[in-house]
């Protein structure tokens, strides 16, 4: 019954998608599209400058071909720009994402459409529509998800997006969309979450994985090979976790998830960023004295309770370290792409930081993804702050366009930002896409500071 019950649902999905055009598309729901894809662009720009992002482009020996590495200098084939831009976009942490969803939706798509889309010069209003398909489709997936203690969503429940999303550009009918999506349910990675808290830069691969298994099943169902047999049902729920098909399809057309998701102003997990929000609200206060702390208590949801090493290996496990985001919150007032990982004071500051879950806040899930921080100080003082959505959440404390560009010229040259500015605002009106995209590969590079 679950197995008929998800092909439905997922019969359903790839009606919606196979139909969806830009003009019956609130215009809430563009701008909001704008947005996102301004963020993942200027993201993925930065990702890609890293060292060792530049390294793995270099191993990757790409031949050349239609799409761009976006802020990579390079164009590549098709599945190449997929994988390799889906890893620079996730390498900071500074990736959009949707707490309804659990995870990251556009992470998971927009790399592979971006790239399609490349490829066969789609047409503006094509792109928006398979941008917005597959970022509906991944998050209704992750929120029909339930995924087992100790699974990272990342390369899971995203694929069918990426699936929506290139079965969109390729023009394929309702049926064949619906099998593109199903086949790509049973294309999922079984990541552990501790992948990323030990630093294992396969946590990053996943959404490269997710990117190309899209494109895949997107394929496969345009040369006939796919069919809709509710595999979710199997691959999402019996072995990786729960699956609830119905989710799939609540209120299709009339809620746009996109609308609700996250931006990220710290290169750190979202869950430790109520925790520096509230961090930097008590630095802003008069008595607040970082030489003076003598320890730091952060109460939050059961989510974010785990992130609790002190002895970060590498960037990706910094950024998973809660202790390493509240100490240089507190001592330097950001948490950026190259804040430093060796500082004694960071490093011993983070030694005095005890995080514990509060019932309270669990009770608030999903949401709320609150955090309290209490800091200490040895004149026996402290100060409290509690926050219930990191800033930049879209129920809480919404990042404008204005807001988004302004972040990313802290790290990216301002041409670089105007130019994916540029691009959310004018994608649905392009007659061609293919060479406005491969601009996105020229862009100069500067290492984030």
């Amino acid at each position: 019954m679950k197995r008929e019950q998800a092909a439905s649902a997922t019969a359903d999905l790839g009606a919606w998608v196979s139909e969806l055009d830009v003009t019956s598309v609130p215009a809430a729901v563009l701008d909001r599209l704008s947005l996102v894809l301004l963020d993942v662009v200027g993201v993925t720009a930065l990702g890609a400058s890293l060292p060792e992002q530049r390294s793995l482009v270099d191993a990757w020996r790409a031949p050349a071909g239609p799409a761009p590495l976006i802020g990579g200098g390079r164009l590549v084939t098709t599945d190449a720009a997929a994988w390799l831009n889906a890893v620079a976009l996730v390498s900071l942490e500074l990736d959009e994402g949707h707490k309804y969803a659990k995870g990251h939706p556009a992470a998971h798509g927009f790399p592979a459409v971006l790239a399609l889309a490349a490829e066969l010069d789609s047409t503006g209003a094509d792109t928006a529509a398979a941008l917005l398909a597959a970022y509906e489709v991944a998050a209704r997936f992750g929120r029909a998800t339930t995924l087992r203690a100790g699974a990272h969503p990342h390369g899971s429940w995203g694929v069918p997006g990426t699936a929506a999303g290139c079965a969109r550009l390729l023009g394929l009918p309702p049926g064949v969309a619906a099998a593109a999506i199903d086949t790509a349910a049973g294309m999922g990675i079984a990541g552990h979450f501790d992948s990323a808290t030990q630093g294992n830069p396969v946590r990053n691969a996943w959404l490269g994985a997710s990117a190309t298994s899209g494109l895949a099943a997107a394929r496969m169902a345009a040369a006939g090979m796919a069919r809709t047999t509710g595999t979710a049902a199997l691959s999402l729920g019996t072995l990786l976790g729960e699956f609830d098909a119905a989710e799939l399809t609540v209120d299709l057309g009339t809620r746009w998830d996109i609308t609700r998701g996250y931006f990220k102003r710290h290169a750190s997990c979202s869950f430790t960023h109520p925790a520096a929000d509230a961090v930097l609200e008590l630095r802003s206060r008069p008595a607040f004295r970082a030489e003076g702390i003598t320890h730091i208590l952060v109460e939050t949801h059961v989510l974010g309770a785990g992130l609790s090493d002190v002895d970060w290996s590498n960037r990706l496990s910094a950024m998973f370290s809660t202790p390493f985001v509240v100490a240089t919150a507190a001592l330097t007032g950001e948490i950026g792409p190259a804040s430093p990982l060796d500082d004694p004071d960071v490093q011993a500051l983070a030694s005095r930081v005890r995080l514990v879950e509060a019932g309270d806040l669990t009770a608030r899930l999903p949401a709320e993804r609150a955090a309290r921080v209490t800091i200490a100080f040895d004149d026996g003082t402290s100060l409290t702050h509690e926050v219930p959505n990191p800033i930049g959440d879209a129920d809480h404390h919404p990042l404008t366009e204005s807001d988004l560009v302004s972040m990313l010229e802290n790290w990216l040259p301002a041409r670089v930002v105007d130019r994916a500015a540029a691009l959310g605002r004018d994608l649905p009106g392009l007659p061609h896409v293919g060479a406005t995209l491969r601009e996105l590969a020229g862009t100069e590079e500067k290492e984030p500071n």
